[in-house]
Formats: C-alpha cells, sequence, structure tokens
C-alpha cells in the first residue's frame, strides 16, 4: 500500500504514484549526473571542444525530460536553466569560461541532492531545505545569460540533435520486468537490486561453505566409491564457478571514484591557488562494489593531505626550480589477486626531521628515542597528528590520516608511503578485490584455528634457539638474516591454553604491514584456503587483530586475523627497534 503523501509535496505524490518509476528515475539521474561531471572537467581543460559541448547537453535535457514526465518539476525547472546556458555555448553565442564551468558544477552538485533528497523524502526520512541554494545558484545563472553574447574561444560547434528522453513507460505493479538495456554487441543488460545481489552472493557462499564440509567430512573421505568421488568433484566444479560468476557480479570499475577524486582536485586546486595536473591511470581496474563505497572518502583525505602539506606553493615550486603546474597521479591496478591504488606527487616530501619532532612534543615517541624513517612515516597516520602551524580550510586539525588508516584496515587492507624530501611522496593503497572471500593460509594454535591473509605473509619459518631474543626472560624479538622483527605470540594473545611457547617447536610466520614486520608464534601451518568471510556481530565489533570469521571444511568456525590490528598491539619501542 502507497503511504500517503503530504497535499503541499506534490513531487512526493508524483514519487509515491510510481515508485518502481520513479526509483529508475533516480538511477538513471545520478548515472546521468556523473557523466556530466566528467565531462566538465575535461572541457574545462578544453573549453572549445564542441564534441564535449554536445555531450554535455545531452544528459542534461535526458535528466530535464524524464523529470517533466514525472512531475519532479524543481528538478525539471534547474536542469532547464542550466540546459538554456549550455545552449547559447552550444550555438557560439556564450563562450564557456571559469565561471560557467563553475556555475554548472554547482548545479551537479544541487541536482544530485535534489534528486537523492526526493527518494530519501519517499523512505520517510525528512527533507533538506535547498531554497537557498536554488535561489543563488538560479541568480548565477541568469547573470551570466544576462551578460549577453561573448566571442567563443574555439570555432562554432553547431547545435547538437535533441535527443528525446528515453521512454519511461515500463509496466507497473509487482510483476513489472526490471529495466533492459540492448547495447550495439547484441547483448542486453538487466539493472537489479544491490540488495538481491547481495543475498545471491550470501546464498552462494552458504553452498561453497556446505560443499566444503560434505567434501571433508570423516565418512566421505574414508569411502572409496568413485562414482561418489567423481560427482562430488563435479558440485566442488559447479560451485566454484558459481562462486567465481557472482563474484564477477559485484565488480564494478574504479572509473566513478576516479572522476570524484578529479572533481575534488579540481576545487583544491583552485581554493589553495596552486595549478596540479591530474593524471589518472586504470580508470577500467574493477572490483568489489563495496570497496569502492568505502575507499572514496580515504582517498578524498588522502588527496586533501597531498595538495595541502605535500605540493608546495607558487615560490616554493620556483625556488626548487620546478614547473609552476604540480603533477598529481591517480593510479590503480592489479597486483597478485589485490587491487593496488597509488597516490603520487611531484612535491616537497614529507619532512621527517619535522615528523618526528611534533611526535616527541605530542607524546607519541620518546626523547632520544631512535626511529627508522619508515616508521617515522606511520606517524602521520596517529589521531591528532598534524606538522600544520595553522588551522586551514583543508587541514591542520589533526584529522583525516587517522581516518584513512581505520578505514583501510576495516577493508583488511594494508597503506604505505615512499617519500623523497624535494621529490615528492607516493602513498600506495593494497586492498582486497571482494570483500565477501579471503585467500588466506589457515594455521592452529592450541585447539583452536586462524585464518591469516596471504597478501600479508612474507614467509614462515621454524626458528633455531640463537634466533630468538629475550628481554627480562620474555621472548620479544627475532632475527631473521639482518634484520630484527618483533614477536607476537598468538597464544599469549588470545588467552589460548595449551598453545607451544616460542622456541624450536613453534613455527613463526612473518607479516608485513605498511613496511613493518611482525612475527606471530603458531603451533602449524595446516594449508591454503579460499573462505568466505562472515561477520562475528556486534560483540566482536572492535577486538583488535580479528576481521571476521571463516567456516572452515571441517565445519568448524577460523577468526580471520587484521594484520595492521596485529601490528598495533605490538608495544611500538619494539617496532622502533626491530627496524
Amino acid at each position: 500500500m502507497v503511504p500517503e503523501a503530504p497535499v503541499h509535496d506534490e513531487e512526493l505524490v508524483a514519487y509515491l504514484a510510481d515508485p518502481e518509476l520513479s526509483g529508475m528515475f533516480v538511477t538513471d539521474a545520478v548515472d546521468h549526473l556523473g557523466t556530466i561531471e566528467a565531462v566538465l572537467l575535461k572541457l574545462d581543460a578544453a573549453p572549445g571542444d564542441s564534441k564535449l559541448l554536445n555531450d554535455l547537453f545531452r544528459p542534461f535535457h535526458t535528466v530535464k525530460g524524464n523529470a517533466g514526465v514525472l512531475g519532479f518539476t524543481s528538478i525539471q525547472d534547474l536542469a532547464h536553466k542550466v540546459e538554456t546556458l549550455l545552449d547559447l555555448a552550444r550555438s557560439g553565442d556564450h563562450a564557456l569560461g571559469a565561471a560557467e564551468i563553475d556555475v554548472v558544477l554547482r548545479a551537479v552538485d544541487l541536482l544530485l541532492l535534489m534528486t537523492q533528497d526526493l527518494a530519501a523524502r519517499a523512505a520517510g526520512q525528512p527533507a533538506v531545505n535547498v531554497a537557498d541554494r536554488r535561489r543563488s545558484l538560479t541568480e548565477a545563472i541568469d547573470a551570466l545569460i544576462a551578460a549577453g553574447p561573448s566571442p567563443p574561444d574555439g570555432p562554432n560547434p553547431g547545435p547538437a540533435p535533441m535527443e528525446p528522453p528515453p521512454a519511461l513507460d515500463a509496466p507497473r505493479g509487482d510483476d513489472a520486468a526490471p529495466l533492459t538495456m540492448r547495447s550495439g554487441d547484441g547483448h542486453s543488460t538487466v539493472k537489479v537490486s544491490t540488495q538481491k545481489l547481495d543475498s545471491l552472493v550470501d546464498l552462494v557462499g552458504e553452498l561453497v561453505i556446505a560443499q566444503s564440509i560434505l567434501a571433508e567430512d570423516p565418512i566421505v573421505l574414508r569411502s572409496a566409491d568413485d562414482r561418489l568421488n567423481r560427482q562430488l568433484a563435479h558440485v566442488k566444479r559447479i560451485a566454484s564457478e558459481l562462486q567465481r560468476h557472482t563474484m564477477s557480479m559485484r565488480m564494478v570499475p574504479i572509473r566513478q571514484t576516479f572522476q570524484k577524486m578529479a572533481r575534488h582536485v579540481r576545487d583544491l586546486s583552485r581554493k589553495s591557488g596552486k595549478p596540479i595536473d591530474l593524471v589518472l591511470v586504470g580508470e577500467e581496474t574493477e572490483l568489489d562494489r563495496k570497496v569502492v563505497e568505502h575507499i572514496t572518502d580515504p582517498l578524498m583525505h588522502m588527496i586533501r593531505n597531498t595538495v595541502d602539506h605535500g605540493i608546495e606553493a607558487a615560490a616554493g615550486r620556483a625556488a626548487a626550480g620546478k614547473p609552476a603546474t604540480s603533477r598529481l597521479r591517480l593510479s590503480a591496478f592489479h597486483q597478485a589477486g589485490y587491487i593496488v591504488i597509488e597516490i603520487d606527487d611531484d612535491g616537497a616530501g614529507l619532512d621527517t626531521e619535522k615528523i618526528l619532532e611534533k611526535a616527541v612534543a605530542m607524546g607519541l615517541v620518546a626523547e632520544g628515542e631512535v626511529l627508522a624513517p619508515a616508521d617515522i612515516h606511520q606517524l602521520i597516520f596517529r589521531p591528532g597528528f598534524s606538522t600544520k602551524d595553522e588551522v586551514t580550510e583543508l587541514s591542520g586539525r589533526g584529522v583525516g590520516m587517522d581516518v584513512v588508516r581505520r578505514n583501510v584496515e576495516a577493508l583488511r587492507g594494508a597503506i604505505d608511503v615512499r617519500t623523497v624530501r624535494g621529490q615528492g611522496t607516493t602513498f600506495t593503497l593494497r586492498l582486497p578485490l571482494t570483500l565477501a572471500t579471503v585467500d588466506g593460509l589457515v594455521v592452529s594454535v592450541g585447539g583452536e584455528r586462524f585464518v591469516i591473509p596471504t597478501f600479508a605473509i612474507r614467509e614462515s619459518l621454524r626458528p633455531a634457539a640463537e634466533q630468538i631474543h629475550s628481554v627480562r626472560g620474555s621472548s620479544c624479538l627475532i632475527q631473521i638474516r639482518e634484520r630484527l622483527i618483533p614477536i607476537l605470540h598468538l597464544g599469549e594473545t588470545f588467552s589460548i591454553a595449551n598453545a607451544r611457547p616460542t622456541g624450536a617447536d613453534a613455527t613463526i610466520v612473518v607479516l608485513e604491514d605498511g613496511g613493518r614486520s611482525l612475527a606471530v608464534v603458531v603451533d602449524a601451518l595446516l594449508g591454503k584456503q579460499e573462505v568466505v568471510i562472515k561477520g562475528l556481530g556486534e560483540m566482536f565489533t572492535g577486538v583488535r587483530g580479528v576481521a571476521g570469521g571463516a567456516i572452515l571444511g571441517d565445519g568448524r568456525i577460523g577468526l580471520i586475523l587484521d594484520t595492521g590490528g596485529l601490528m598495533g598491539l605490538i608495544d611500538r619501542t619494539a617496532l622502533g627497534t626491530a627496524a
């Protein structure tokens, strides 16, 4: 039953009259506005490009037309106002300069807010008051149009052919088919609710777990029936293929996130007065949709930090003999089953001495304590840490980079910093392709099982007695070749009875995270396995060193370890000594 809407909100009444069709409009409008923003950023660098002008006009016209069909008049009116300005540019009567680009970007932001607010109100959430923003934006557009004809920067692009809005006559009712779009190569795509897709992925994960438990059942393992073994192998192949295909359905290109970063860099460049040439590489790289959703904020924090801290002002770049326009490179690529995102700049690089001085002043590092440069650079991720002497609009309050580390670790990822003073800094994020499964090494400690993500493992070994170094009778460091690495005993950390002590009978697994190393003591290595990740509920939220749980092949539960969290359990002094 459609809920009643306030009689004064005609747009909400229109939305609730056909919520399915209205939902399709919201989805399409968000896609179109994302496309518009990407084209605008290209047009900012090439204002006379007639193709870009036409590519910009068409989606605005589509959003306006679709909003008019459904009765969303406020969205229609604003889109029409922008469309008028763009039509003047297409006809050669008005050149698009910085002011026009800025005002159209503001319109994109406002249209996105109005569209999402409409859907939120339909879901029962309070409305967002955008009246003042609409009035201010409308006045700005009118002022630009009233300024009269201006000579175009390039040849007259000529008007683009008008495109009618796509038909919005999808069938109504519970039996309505999902929207299907035909592509040029004969294949078709169907828009599916992400909730349905996530449910499918969860069910396939349960199927894989059930198949694994069945395959390792003692009765099945003792069976010598070849026919049964062949059938089980066939089921395993089908389950594996089904899991692979369902996981691929969750994969999306990182292009949209990179486009958001491009807009963010443009805004930061203007606010800071620092010309920046942004280079995007690997926009087609795919990763899990949920990873994309959670990585946006960390990337924005890091880019803001790079522009404010890393890239010098004009005078500083001139004194260093660098070009006035700085280079910022954002790239993504696959590596060993994971995705790597790099933010690389040609700025001043991190000031290692200043970071250490600030850390000593804040009490994060003891006076006279010796730390390796890599460990000093990791201090920028501490809560409240900032080397800024003054608080600016961009940074200086000591918030942001600690959020980056926390969010990256929540995704079971790692972050590394490489810097050369005077030449620039590279932040490297290493993230899993998906949050649904993890490829890990299963280890035993006492009677418990743990899963260590394979990407964090550097090596494993049985230590000799002379490799173990003790302080006050407690084993805390292991010497591997020329390095001293801090030791973490899982049995002691999680209070597991019957765990083997550190010694010749124990097994050491060396982990790496963000340039740091850690030697984890376990009883035995049981084998490599891809497991389906399960949440542990609110009771285990915030438990340091644990990322989730998994049902193993024998039906038992194993905890998935979080490398970054384990690093945090080690005393900071030991880490500094180990480096």
